[in-house]
């Protein structure tokens, strides 16, 4: 059998475990292993474990993971969320779908402190539906809304894929945040024009809320000046270079950690729980990005990335039907898996060829621009049936409402994506334009 054979009987291999529901890191490693013995021998694969495994997790750009994931575990300690929603809802919830369209401003606000889509829809659900119920919004409305808002949580930086796929494509995770920013804003724009669709179609779904005052408006938006300033620091000590993303990271843990303690109230016990939770997630991550190492390394002895990339180099199809090709199959894909497993699988497939075309752009530019879309194609799949693991969370916590209902309730924000995605792929100056002005 040859190493181009071996590697796609790799691939199906790695699919029919997949859809066995073997956890998609011991997968990777399980498959890669077999196959790199296969093709290079077991003394092979020690040589390279023995350094792989040190150098992977040595690199400082993954220590950004651990400290951004307790930075969003502090976060949701102090509170900050039910100030956030509370900001929004003063503003906006007199207006017909306003409640639902706070609930996207809070978890737009949330994911720029958080960085974790779970995260921020889990959290914000728990703020944000008790008043989307107590105002009669429709069950799809509210649980739709909320599912779609936590995929704000990944697109806004920081955002913990953004880092795997900076790490993944060798690119620098300051600029990724800066080329991620506009696209963010869109989507929280896109996401509020489509509650406002919604309920000028079914007025009954959204009904307006109470109507605050200017003094109620002014003194809950003092209620959010320590997001404010989070943000700021953090992100605006990396976009102008003051910190690297690690040390901004740092910065923002110790003051969400501050912040947590003197107006969250949080104790020994509300520590300890965020330092588990935030080990458990990066341990969960560390081991899928083991097991890509170690199955892209298979990849590479197979040549399958460069059988492919050569294919679709002289296939003569224009780079923009590649890149249609591929963010459909992105969309397919996310029927059945979750985001990162969607990145580490594709990625060292997919970049190879999208380096070798031709749209226009610099080298760093299109990794960029690819890696934005990229991004956003695959939180789509958070929304998706069947395993659309937003809908799961926000309806888990909204029992009454049917599971279909929920995913019916998504579908205005999956067109808003599918509109926002065009707009990018046709005009990637939109994306491009913080870098070029901050670099």
């Amino acid at each position: 059998m040859s190493g181009l054979e071996t590697g796609l009987l790799g691939f199906a291999v790695l699919f029919v475990l997949l859809a066995l529901r073997i956890p998609i890191g011991v997968a990777m490693l399980t498959v890669g292993i077999v196959g790199y013995v296969s093709i290079a021998g077991d003394k092979a694969l020690l040589s390279y474990l023995k350094t792989e495994t040190y150098w992977r997790f040595s690199t400082e750009t993954l220590s950004v993971v651990p400290l951004f994931l307790l930075m969003g575990q502090f976060a949701a300690k102090a509170g900050l969320s039910q100030a956030l929603f509370s900001a929004a809802y003063t503003w906006l919830g007199h207006y017909r779908g306003g409640i639902a369209m706070a609930a996207i401003g809070g978890c737009a606000g949330f994911g720029a402190i958080s960085g974790s889509s779970l995260a921020t829809a889990a959290t914000m659900g728990q703020v944000a539906l008790p008043e989307l119920r107590r105002f009669n919004y429709s069950g799809a409305l509210a649980t739709g809304t909320l599912a779609a808002g936590g995929t704000l949580g990944i697109l806004i930086p920081p955002s913990i894929v953004l880092i795997i796929y900076a790490v993944m494509v060798e690119a620098n995770v300051a600029t990724l945040f800066q080329a991620a920013f506009i696209p963010g804003i869109l989507a929280a724009l896109g996401y509020i024009a489509a509650i406002a669709i919604v309920v000028r179609i079914n007025p009954e779904a959204g009904p307006a809320g109470e109507k605050a005052t200017r003094a109620q408006k002014w003194r809950a938006l003092l209620e959010i000046w320590p997001v404010l300033v989070i943000f700021l620091l953090v992100m605006g000590g990396i976009y102008a270079g003051f910190f690297t993303p690690s040390e901004g990271a740092g910065v923002g843990a110790v003051g969400t950690f501050l912040i947590a303690i003197t107006r969250g109230g949080m104790r020994l016990s509300g520590f300890i729980d965020a330092l588990l939770g935030t080990a458990k997630i990066t341990a969960m991550i560390f081991l899928i990005l083991l097991g890509a190492a170690i199955f892209n390394a298979f990849l590479g002895f197979s040549q399958l990335p460069i059988s492919a990339a050569d294919f679709f180099g002289n296939s003569g199809l224009s780079a923009f039907t590649i890149l249609l090709g591929m963010i459909v199959l992105y969309i397919v894909l996310g029927f059945v898996m979750d985001s990162l497993s969607m990145i580490f699988l594709t990625v060292p497939i997919f970049w190879p060829i999208i380096a070798g075309l031709d749209f226009g752009l610099g080298p760093e530019e299109t990794k960029l621009w690819f890696g934005i879309i990229t991004l956003i194609v695959v939180e789509m799949g958070l929304i998706t049936p069947p395993v659309g693991l937003n809908v799961f969370i926000i309806n888990s916590m909204a029992r009454d409402v049917p599971m279909i209902e929920t995913f019916k309730g998504v579908i205005p924000f999956f067109a808003s994506d599918i509109i926002r995605v065009v707009i990018l792929v046709a005009f990637p100056v939109i994306t491009l334009i913080l870098p070029n002005l901050l670099n």
